[in-house]
Parts: C-alpha cells; structure tokens; sequence
C-alpha cells in the first residue's frame, strides 16, 4: 500500500506541474520531449526517405542501465506480420506456393473439425478473411506448442467461424499456419527462410524469430507511474509468424527503405503492390493496413503489442518516407503510435501533437480507485458490528438486498478475462495476461472486489451473532 501510495503521488505530482514545451524542430527534441512526458523506459525509431536513412537513435536505458540504440533488438509482436507475408510471396513469385489455391491442398497435417476448412485459400491467410477466429479457436491451447508443427497439428479440433473470403477477422492463427507453409513449401526452417530469403538479402543482421539467435531487451510494464522490469509471458513466441520478429531500429531502418520499392528487391513490383492492397472484404492487406493519416495523407500502417513490448511501423507511397517505432515496455496506453504520427508531421513540416499523459492520467484514476475501495473496505470491516445491530430488526432479505452492490466489483472480477475480450473483439485475453500489461487494472479490480467481499462477509458474521 505504502508503495502504491507513493507512485500515486508521484503520478499527481507529474500531472499538476505545468510544463511547457517549444515546438520540436528536431526529431532528437521531439524524442527528448516524449521521453520526459511518457517517462517510458526505452525507444527507438528510425525514420527513411526513398534509399536514404534519414534518422535512427535510441534513447532511454534497458533494465541493465545500457542505454537504448538504434542497434538494441526488441519483440516487434504484430508488426511480424509484414515480414510472414513477405517471405510467403517470395515463395509465390518462386512458384512453390499458389496464392488462390487451398491451404489444406498445400500443407500436409493441416486439417479441422469444419469441413469449410478446405476452402481457405493462402490470400485468406495473408488478408486473415479465412475464418480462423479466436473464438472458435483454442488460441490458449496453441501457446503451448513448441514448432510450427505441432502449432498445426493442433487445429484439428477446431472449427470457423464463416465462411472463407467472407469476413475480416484479426487472429495470430493465420500467420502463424503461413509460416508453417513457408518451411514446408522451402524444406526450411521458418527461421532460417527469413535469414536466407528477407533479413540476409536486405543486410538486418540483428534480426531473427529466436531469442536463442538474438536476445531482445528486456521489457517493462507500467503499475502505477513506476515501470517495472517483467520476464517475457510464456507462450509460443519462437518460430511465431504472427509476432516472433526481434530486430532493431537500424535493421527496420533496411525493411522500410525495400517495402518503398527501394535497396535489394525481394520481389517484384506487383508482389510488393499485392501485399499493400486491401483485400475484397476489409481494408486489411498482408500486414499492412492501408490508412489515411494526419494531414489527410495515404499511408500504410502496422502496429505490434506484446505483454512486454510495443511497436508500429508505417511507409507514406506519395513521398517514400518510412517510419518505426520500437518499445521495450506495455503498458493500458500505447504512446508508439503517437509518437509515430509525431514524426511523421515532422516529416511533413507539421508541428507534432502531445505525446504522454494519457498513461499517467489514467493510472492516477485506477490508483485513486483502488485506494479508496481498499479504505471502505477496512472501513466496512471496523464498522460491520454496528451495521448488524441497526439493522437487528429488519429482514434479512432486505438486509441482504442492501449488500448486493459491494457484491458487484466479485461478479466483474469472475467474468474480467471474458469481458475484456469482448472489450478487444473477440481476441482470447487470460488471466496471465491481465497481470502484465493491464496490471493497474487488475490490481484495482482485484482490490475492488476484495473490499466489497470482505465488507459483505463482516456484516453477515455480525448479522448472525447479533441474532443469536
């Protein structure tokens, strides 16, 4: 409690000191003015034009007090994504992988329960229009595989949830059994494909899908204005198509510059074209997702969250800038893609807007909260005696009718994964989960709920033995 009240106060402290900024004309000052309001503990960035590198630096420290470079390797989670689709249209363009042809037809050992399975073609994949939900799918069950094969192996019991090319759904499931068709169709490993086919060509050689092959820096979640230093959340990480990339600013630095039509040729124009296109049904492309941004200009755009880590990258065609944002930390509030927008008005001579705050703001409310539910409760406790005596007379459905309120945080403590993954489409949220990147919540749900129990308990105890 005493450590929660001084990061509390901390937090207010930060929030009531006015600060004024001058315009940024760098980015170097752009980024000392978000590491200062974020307080997050390490970004890197990479900004490119065209063939040319025009900025990549780090800044902040890891959990080691090294600082953060441009050459410090971080999970990328979903930005992944773009790399998967690559390294599948290398194969398409190699004829070893039929774009419209069946999944099934291609993939030995990959079968479902629906027989609607069959018609997912590898376009659905990459446009994730294949079915593949998250809610009809045992993603928990999948976290536990230790290779594509097995990952794989067990979708046999699982089912759609529509009907192929119908419906746009974001779910890991879809690069993750791309990167199964990467190495059967290349008698590769996933890994390996990558080094050989995409990171090796382009010169990323701090990149890999294997924290055996390149450790990312340690990651960091936000409790209460303090960050703390987390291990990785178990799962299926290594080898992942869906968010197993660990690279570096300066590597993403190379991808951008080849994915604006620039540097080494991994495929052809119209191969680079297909995966920027949006598919029939969403505006989702092959790992990309086709956006206008601030200033009303085309752009192209990923973002990756990871329990740990948070990153974004984004290409604008029209003047062949590129742009990533690395992370080592999560938090409730993502502060990537503002600073992602940031340098990009940079680029457009635009002034960037605020970065940081919302995090602060909002862990001050979950902190106020979970302070004040946690003195009503010992106050509820202390006081349940004279509760029970006033209300000695008084039946005791009515007395219990009173109580149903302090009930309510229980029921939402009960049923918070599920509501949560309501609140995120449908995606599979655990409770392993919650205890990292949304650990100020959970910590005031917990408390919440706890306060209201303890309450309800005391007074039911008091209740009777004033009866008898």
């Amino acid at each position: 409690m005493k450590a929660t009240l001084i990061g509390i106060t901390a937090l207010a402290a930060t929030l009531l000191s006015p600060t004024a900024h001058a315009a940024p004309s760098t980015i170097d000052d752009f980024l000392a003015e978000v590491m200062h309001d974020t307080g997050m503990p390490g970004v890197s960035v990479v900004v490119t034009q065209g063939d040319r590198l025009v900025h990549a630096a780090g800044y902040g420290e890891d959990s080691e007090g090294a600082p953060i470079t441009a050459d410090t390797p971080m999970r990328i989670a979903s930005v992944s994504k773009s790399f998967t689709a690559m390294a599948v249209m290398t194969l398409v363009e190699d004829g070893r992988i039929a774009l419209d042809e069946p999944v099934a037809d291609q993939l030995p050992g990959f079968t479902m329960a629906d027989p609607r399975f069959t018609g997912v073609t590898v376009r659905h994949l990459l446009n994730q229009t294949s079915g593949f939900s998250d809610t009809t799918i045992d993603v928990t069950a999948l976290e536990t595989s230790t290779s594509l094969t097995e990952y794989t192996t067990k979708l046999a019991g699982d089912s759609l949830a529509a009907d192929p090319g119908t419906r746009h759904e974001y779910c890991n499931v879809n690069y993750d059994l791309a990167a199964r068709l990467v190495e059967v169709a290349s008698g590769r490993t996933f890994g390996e494909y990558l080094e050989q086919h995409v990171f090796g060509p382009l010169g990323m050689s701090r990149s890999a899908v294997s924290a055996d092959e390149v450790r990312p820096a340690d990651g960091y979640n936000s409790v209460f204005g303090a960050w703390l230093s987390r291990a990785e959340l178990p799962g299926f990480l290594d080898s992942s198509g869906g968010g197993g990339v660990i690279t570096t600013a300066a590597d993403m630095g190379k991808w951008l510059i080849s994915q604006t039509g620039h540097g080494p040729r991994l495929v052809s124009p119209d191969g680079l074209r297909a995966m920027h296109s949006k598919s029939t049904v969403d505006d989702y492309a092959m790992g990309w997702i086709p956006d206008v941004g601030p200033g009303g200009v085309e752009q192209l755009v990923h973002p990756g969250n990871l329990f740990t880590y948070s990153a974004v990258q984004a290409i604008v065609p029209g003047t062949g800038h590129g742009f990533a944002v690395l992370a080592n930390s999560a938090s409730l509030r993502d502060d990537t893609y503002d600073i992602l927008n940031g340098l990009i008005a940079l680029s457009q001579g635009r002034a960037p807007g605020p970065v940081g705050g919302g995090r602060q703001v909002f862990e001050l409310v979950l902190g106020l909260i979970a302070v004040a539910a946690a003195g009503a409760g010992v106050l509820g406790v202390t006081r349940s005696a004279t509760w029970a005596r006033r209300r000695a007379g008084t039946p005791r459905w009515r007395a219990a009718l009173r109580c149903v309120p302090l009930l309510l945080p229980a029921v939402l403590l009960a049923a918070y994964p599920d509501l949560v993954s309501f609140l995120v489409n449908g995606r599979t949220v655990t409770w392993a989960q919650l205890t990292y990147f949304a650990l100020p919540l959970t910590i005031t749900v917990v408390v919440t709920a706890v306060a209201g129990l303890a309450t309800v308990t005391a007074r039911l105890l008091r209740s009777r033995a004033t009866v008898h």
